[in-house]
């Protein structure tokens, strides 16, 4: 692989390793902040999911390091996430709903762009996103799911 091709593949997955982090951070207080007896189910499932997105994140940075790259800290931070924002009315799931799937959207298609980059150049990388990839569907697809029952109870 080329240096610039690496150096590439470096930038593409610290975006990913950052969105995993933010996804993190936000599953946790939306997870925690959510109130009601409909929010339970989905408290739940942000609560479990912040365990594998914390996973993606830690095989992200080793793959950085492996491949020669610096995993940096959070002053590099750059929050991006606006719809998965906790929201002031602590009973909006539909938001958080709908802020999960942005992020998963947003989550499978740095990961599509990755597999691209990677083809033929970085297997063992394109491998790991592969992976990844096949999670944050099944997350949008659990989500859209809760979507759906939500609008039909409304």
């Amino acid at each position: 692989m080329s240096d610039d091709v690496r150096k590439k593949i470096i930038e593409e997955l610290k975006v990913a390793y950052w969105m995993e982090i933010e996804t993190v951070m936000n599953y946790i207080a939306n997870s925690i902040n959510l109130d009601g007896v409909r929010a339970e189910e989905i408290k739940k499932a942000l609560a479990a999911d912040v365990q594998e997105e914390l996973g993606h994140a830690q095989v992200l940075a080793r793959r950085i390091k492996t491949i020669g790259g610096e995993v940096p800290g959070s002053q590099a931070f750059v929050a991006s996430q606006d719809t998965l924002q906790p929201t002031s009315d602590h009973t909006d799931v539909m938001s958080v709903i709908k802020g999960v799937i942005a992020a998963e959207d947003g989550a499978i298609k740095q990961y599509n762009k990755l597999i691209q980059l990677c083809d033929g150049e970085d297997y063992v990388t394109q491998d790991l996103c592969i992976t990844s990839l096949a999670d944050e569907e099944e997350h949008r697809r659990d989500f859209l799911g809760y979507l759906t029952e939500y609008e039909q109870r409304s």
